[in-house]
């Protein structure tokens, strides 16, 4: 279920220091912990938000789509460094 949260920003609710609270119900729901690493971006106008975490396993898994089964890409990276080192 999609976790919702609205909040009004402006000088009396932020300090002035243009700082966004994120409410615990979110921060749980998206697996946040106090010193995480946050990726913002915007999107069509939208906030996007995820721990750093959250974007290194989209990334692994895009890869893992494009590696074809029983190749494995660390074994190929060494073999090639191998032998680029046999050539100089």
């Amino acid at each position: 279920m999609a976790q919702v949260c609205r909040q009004a920003l402006g000088s009396d609710s932020d300090g002035g220091e243009g700082r966004l609270a994120i409410p615990a119900a979110l921060r749980e729901a998206m697996g946040m912990a106090d010193g995480d690493v946050l990726d913002m971006r915007v999107v069509d106008g939208e906030l996007r938000i995820a721990t750093m975490r959250e974007r290194l396993r989209r990334a692994q898994e895009r890869v893992k789509a494009l590696v074809p089964p029983g190749i494995s890409l660390a074994g190929e990276l060494s073999a090639e460094r191998r032998e680029a080192a046999k050539h100089e």
